[in-house]
């Protein structure tokens, strides 16, 4: 459909059409990742209870990232054909019944089986919420919406993470993941009634759109920004429940789990960096997120347990500023060169769980043979690079449309730009 069509129907903050899309897509971000991630902070007490390794154990996280980003790469063509609300509708139910199902698995590899088509189900809400909020929020809020979307992932990630660490202590992996699945068929309700229809989705022809965002060197970088930046972002937290439980700290999985709460922080720094790239530009505040993660995951090399945390905190503040901004513009890039937006988000995101997967599964050998320094270095790398593409995508030519997104940008009219309006693309 025309931006300007889309401009003139879309959602606008304060209406209430905005407020139920706002719930519903938190809802669904937070059942989301609060599912993905379920096993995250059970990881030590997965490995003892099985009798696997650390990096067996975390196979139980690595699976279900891996599943949910090769369906995305299914996910995203399909909702160019189906529609957007069906396959978010659809994906955050089917995946809340296999939850109940894992709290039942008799053994090691069921669990990890059923953690693999759990990813697979889960694809349907990331593949096409970007999509979905570019068309159905107002052209004036899309930095605004995408980054309140990443807010509410930040709190499903962390709420997720809290619930499984605080159940484990009193009841097992078993009540920890039942706990899990509760949360997440009270979410899929949630959805299922708030979630508004599409009312600016075109079927477009997902062969043409997928050759088109898979040749743009900006949306190239950005795949190679997700996969880097979240890679990272993982390694560190499947080992940080391995260093908790050892010495000095010993901590059990529900006072360790506590950590997660620097999710908060996360939430906050997605947003705020939606705002920022609004007035700023997106290529300005990409590359200091990257520095910001950066400087936390040195901080945590720290040995006294507030340094850890706040290490943490930082590194968590600046990843999600990434990966908010570098998502939100990731739909926008892509509509701005003819169309896509399903596709160029599910590649987004196919990179991002495929780092999660490979990167994040290498933690456990990391942490086996070098302890947290060589946990760090891992993300330290990884980080390096994600910072080296944010660099480069400040020398990729910015597009009409795409600088046309934000607030005070040129309009199709030829208004006059604003300052910053140059950077947005």
């Amino acid at each position: 459909m025309p931006e300007a069509t889309v401009a003139q129907t879309g959602y606008r903050p304060g209406e209430a059409g905005y407020r139920r899309l706002s719930v519903a897509l938190f809802a669904a971000g937070l059942a989301t990742f609060a599912m993905l991630y379920s096993t995250q902070p059970l990881l030590p007490e997965l490995a003892r209870v099985f009798q696997v390794s650390p990096s067996q154990s975390a196979f139980s996280v690595s699976l279900a990232t891996l599943g949910l980003g090769l369906a995305l790469l299914v996910a995203g063509p399909v909702s160019e054909v189906l529609g957007r609300t069906k396959l978010m509708r659809w994906s955050v139910a089917v995946a809340a019944a296999i939850a109940v199902l894992c709290t039942l698995a008799p053994n090691w590899t069921t669990l990890l089986a059923l953690r693999g088509v759990q990813g697979i189900a889960l694809a349907g809400l990331p593949a096409v919420a970007m999509a979905y909020l570019r068309e159905e929020v107002h052209a004036d809020s899309h930095a605004r919406a995408s980054g309140l979307y990443i807010a509410g992932t930040a709190v499903g990630g962390m709420t997720g993470r809290l619930v499984a660490g605080g159940l484990a202590d009193l009841g097992g992996w078993r009540a920890a993941l039942g706990g899990i699945a509760l949360l997440g068929v009270i979410c899929a309700v949630l959805v299922l009634v708030l979630l508004p229809d599409s009312r600016n989705f075109t079927r477009a022809t997902p062969n043409r759109q997928t050759i088109r965002v898979l040749k743009d060197p900006a949306l190239l970088a950005l795949y190679g920004i997700a996969a880097t930046a979240m890679g990272a972002f993982v390694a560190i937290y499947n080992a940080t429940g391995f260093r908790l439980a050892g010495a000095p700290y010993g901590l059990g999985p529900g006072l360790a789990g506590l950590v997660f709460a620097v999710y908060l922080v996360g939430s906050a720094s997605s947003a705020t960096a939606g705002r920022l790239a609004d007035s700023f530009g997106r290529r300005a505040v990409v590359p200091i997120g990257c520095l910001v993660t950066l400087t936390g995951v040195a901080i945590t090399l720290a040995e006294p347990l507030p340094i850890v945390i706040l290490g943490l905190a930082v590194m968590t503040a600046g990843f999600f500023a990434v990966h908010g901004v570098a998502s939100g513009w990731v739909a926008v890039r892509a509509h701005a060169g003819g169309g896509g937006t399903g596709q160029a988000a599910s590649l987004y995101l196919f990179a991002y769980y495929l780092g999660s997967s490979v990167f994040g599964g290498l933690a456990g050998t990391a942490w086996t043979h070098a302890a947290w320094p060589g946990v760090a270095a891992e993300a330290g790398a990884l980080l390096l690079l994600t910072l080296v593409l944010a660099l480069l995508l400040r020398r990729v030519p910015s597009r009409a449309a795409d600088s046309a997104s934000q607030p005070g940008a040129p309009s199709q009219r030829g208004a006059p730009s604003q300052p910053g309006a140059k950077l947005a693309g």
